[in-house]
C-alpha cells in the first residue's frame, strides 16, 4: 500500500511539474515596394488579401480603433483553405481559426500583435512584432519576430505523463504552421501591391 501511495504521490509530483514550453517565430519578407506603402497595405487592406492567400478562407475586421498614428485592429481569421472539405467537416472550424489583436504605429511602421486561438484558448500563447525596414530605395524588409507558447498544463483531457511530449508536438506543429502563414501574407501582400501598381 506504501508503494501505491508513493507512486501515486510522485506521479502527482512529475504532472505539477509539466512546464510551459516555448518556441521563437522568425521570418523575413523582401517586398518590392517602399515600406509606407506596404504597412499602409498590411494594415488597411488585409481582407483584400485573401485571394493570394491560400491557407486562409477568411478575414474579418472585428474592430478598429484610430489614435493618431495609432491604430488598434482586431482581425479574424479562418483557415484551412489547403485543407478538404470533408477533413474540415471532421476538425471543425474551430480548430482552424484564430483572432489576431494588433496594434499598427505609423510613426516607426512597426505593429505589435497577439494571436488567439479558439480551439485551445489560454493553453496557447502567440505574440510577436511585425518591423516595417528600408531595404535599399523603393524596397520593403518584413521583419516579423516573435513567440508561440504553450502551457501544456492547460491542456484538456491531456494527462500530465504526456503533456509535455503532446504540448511541444502542438508547439511545433502550430509554430510551424504560424510561421509559414507570416511568410505566405508577406507573398500575398507582394502579389496585392503588384495588382494595384
Amino acid at each position: 500500500m506504501q508503494r501505491r501511495l508513493r507512486s501515486l504521490r510522485n506521479y502527482a509530483l512529475r504532472s505539477a511539474k509539466v512546464l510551459a514550453l516555448s518556441m521563437e517565430l522568425h521570418a523575413d519578407a523582401r517586398i518590392p515596394f517602399p515600406r509606407d506603402r506596404v504597412f499602409t497595405a498590411y494594415r488597411d487592406h488585409l481582407p483584400d488579401l485573401l485571394p493570394y492567400l491560400p491557407n486562409v478562407r477568411r478575414v474579418e475586421v472585428k474592430s478598429r480603433e484610430e489614435k493618431g498614428p495609432i491604430v488598434n485592429l482586431v482581425n479574424e481569421w479562418q483557415g484551412g483553405g489547403e485543407i478538404p472539405a470533408a477533413v474540415r467537416a471532421i476538425v471543425g472550424d474551430s480548430m482552424m481559426g484564430w483572432v489576431d489583436r494588433a496594434t499598427w504605429d505609423a510613426d516607426s511602421l512597426r505593429c505589435e500583435w497577439r494571436s488567439e486561438t479558439r480551439a485551445f484558448g489560454e493553453a496557447l500563447k502567440c505574440a510577436g512584432r511585425n518591423e516595417f525596414l528600408e531595404d535599399g530605395q523603393g524596397r520593403t524588409l518584413l521583419q516579423i519576430r516573435g513567440t508561440i507558447e504553450v502551457d501544456a498544463k492547460r491542456l484538456r483531457g491531456i494527462p500530465g505523463f504526456l503533456a509535455n511530449k503532446v504540448g511541444r508536438t502542438l508547439e511545433e506543429f502550430l509554430g510551424g504552421r504560424i510561421q509559414t502563414n507570416l511568410v505566405e501574407t508577406a507573398k500575398g501582400l507582394t502579389k496585392y501591391l503588384e495588382q494595384q501598381a
